[in-house]
């Protein structure tokens, strides 16, 4: 058990690098902050953060393959939204300790 207890906190910290790098982006948090109010289409979002189609597309993209945005389809249009609250509150808490 105790052969276990190292690699379990070393995988522990190896996913912990991941999610860093999920959210080491501002365009990545821009979208979660523009998220954070109630879900949103892709034009929504292309309007609020400011960034190309494209460059929303992609970051939407992964920040969905981590799991930290759920997705449903309404005829042609992607709507997102948050799926895990305390990456949210990761945010929030990062983002209030530095300045502007």
């Amino acid at each position: 058990m105790n052969d276990e207890m190292p690699h379990k906190t070393s995988q522990r910290y190896e996913s912990a690098a991941e999610l860093f790098g999920v959210l080491s982006t501002a365009a990545r948090l821009r979208i979660i902050g523009a998220l954070c109010a109630g879900e949103k289409n892709v034009s929504q979002l292309l309007d609020l953060v400011g960034l190309s189609q494209p460059n929303v597309s992609r970051h939407l993209n992964v920040l969905y393959r981590a799991g930290v945005l759920a997705k449903r389809r309404s005829g042609a249009q992607m709507f997102y939204r948050i799926a895990d609250g305390s990456v949210v509150q990761l945010c929030k808490t990062v983002c209030s300790r530095v300045s502007p």
